[in-house]
């Protein structure tokens, strides 16, 4: 498969919605953005791959974690290739696994500092990824984080410093990326990529404490007299954690558009301010839905999206 094959249709095929943004960048975002989130995306597809027991999966996430950092010879990716590519019941996660080689290999060939970055990004990235295996890995019944402050640490690892790497890249390759200072904009971005995790999570809710994972902190639940095998039973609730945490996610959508109307450059705002459109109006329908997002599935519907684009490529938009 030719680079132009796993940039455009792979990633369109494994994140419609991040593609949508990417593909309005310039080239020179467009490479270490694109590569990032598709390695990214294969780890998180390794890790959550259920067949095998929590310990190997934690030791083939370090492994691969290795290989991106340099630190792992080819054969060892092309073995985790041949054991994981199998077990993937979606194509396009089984052709991102069978892509492996060639993604480190277009990692490889980035200029020195970007793939400094992506290893820097994907290095955290990992990390989050290891951690939650560690705590929800035994699937033996239904675990929570101990405290916000372990919320906290998970979606910054996650996603948090996903907008630090963008505002590393942008101040890099964007002339007169903003007026702020790159500090003021790299802590805007960490708001921001919080605060669309904790919309994944929110969204995510019920499925994932059908699979024995709950990110709501134990102690919140305690508080409530809950514990977190209860939560589906009398989804009511938890209501008061629910709403603490969507408003934790508002301020962080806040934060994105705060980091977007400073952007100098048309389609690098664009790109940076669509993804808070879709938080803006996820949180809307999670809002709406209150508890029941437990128990039925919350997306903004794709025409909704097309609106967005459609918008902001009239120059309607905010």
């Amino acid at each position: 498969m030719d680079r132009n094959s796993i940039r455009g249709p792979l990633l369109r095929s494994v994140s419609r919605s991040f593609y949508l943004s990417l593909r309005f960048l310039p080239k020179a975002l467009r490479d270490p953005l694109s590569l990032a989130y598709l390695l990214a995306r294969a780890t998180d597809t390794m890790a959550d791959t259920v067949e095998p027991p929590a310990a190997l999966r934690i030791e083939a996430l370090g492994d691969l974690a290795a290989a991106i950092q340099g630190r792992e010879p080819t054969k060892t990716t092309n073995a985790l290739r041949k054991s994981f590519a199998p077990l993937q019941s979606d194509k396009a996660e089984r052709t991102l696994i069978e892509q492996l080689p060639a993604l480190l290999d277009w990692l490889g060939e980035l200029p020195a500092e970007d793939r400094d970055e992506v290893r820097t990004v994907l290095a955290k990235i990992n990390r989050g990824q290891s951690l939650d295996l560690q705590r929800f890995g035994a699937g033996d019944e239904i675990r929570a984080l101990k405290n916000a402050a372990e919320l906290d640490e998970y979606t910054y690892l996650v996603a948090g410093c996903v907008g630090e790497f963008w505002t590393r890249l942008c101040f890099a390759h964007v002339k007169n990326f903003s007026a702020r200072p790159e500090s003021e904009m790299s802590a805007l971005g960490v708001r921001y990529g919080q605060g669309l995790q904790l919309i994944n999570i929110l969204r995510d809710a019920g499925d994932d404490l059908r699979n024995g994972r709950c990110y709501f902190p134990a102690d919140e639940l305690d508080s409530l007299g809950l514990t977190p095998a209860q939560i589906l039973r009398d989804p009511p609730r938890i209501e008061p954690v629910l709403d603490k945490w969507r408003e934790k996610a508002e301020r962080g959508i806040e934060a994105g558009r705060e980091y977007a109307d400073t952007i100098r450059n048309r389609r690098v705002r664009f790109a940076t301010a669509l993804p808070a459109k879709i938080g803006a109006q996820t949180l809307a329908l999670l809002r709406e839905a209150g508890a029941g997002a437990l128990t039925r599935r919350i997306k903004v519907p794709r025409g909704e999206v097309r609106k967005m684009i459609l918008s902001s490529a009239l120059g309607r938009s905010r």
